[in-house]
């Protein structure tokens, strides 16, 4: 049996070596836009094919398709997660830093008393991401950013004079003269 050379992929013309496992079949070469344009091929292929034309339509289908997902109900769930909702941290845990004094602690006059309270200012920021945290549930950043847009445009509505479509001064109780 004469050996034969390196095919040449359908997309790129260019040479490969196919996989051991599926030499025979292989037509397209392992880069990504030729796995791509492999892919829609044989998504062409058998689409048109007439058992196919209609497979992701119609009641029968519909009904398929519930029938599928009634007999695998936790195919849908994440594994090791709850039937409970738990806020899931997608983001890795920072090791605690060490807190540098910038005062020596043993001197509790007025300058330690102002420094602390700077100190807590420019904390503001922490502590609001935290109590939005807190009060959420969710220490996600997209969460977080949801939920801190939401309260931005409530207090400007409020400080506006505006809740919602309403107006809050023509929604009040006049007082009588």
């Amino acid at each position: 049996m004469a050996h034969r050379g390196l095919p040449n992929c359908l997309f790129c013309a260019k040479q490969f070596r196919p996989d051991a496992r599926n030499a025979k079949h292989q037509t397209y070469c392992s880069e990504p836009a030729c796995r791509k344009a492999s892919k829609a091929a044989s998504q062409r292929a058998w689409l048109g094919k007439p058992e196919n034309q209609d497979y992701f339509r119609g009641a029968q289908n519909v009904a398929r398709v519930q029938s599928w997902r009634a007999a695998r109900p936790e195919y849908w769930r994440r594994p090791g997660v709850s039937t409970r909702r738990e806020p899931l941290a997608l983001q890795d845990l920072c090791p605690a830093q060490a807190i540098e004094l910038k005062v020596d602690s043993s001197i509790l006059g007025q300058t330690a008393l102002q420094d602390a309270l700077q100190d807590l200012l420019a904390d503001q920021p922490a502590v609001l991401i935290g109590f939005i945290a807190q009060f959420t549930g969710s220490a996600l950043q997209d969460d977080i950013a949801r939920t801190s847009r939401r309260l931005v445009q409530l207090g400007q509505d409020i400080l506006a004079g505006r809740i919602g479509d309403a107006d809050q001064a023509r929604d009040l109780p006049r007082a009588s003269p």
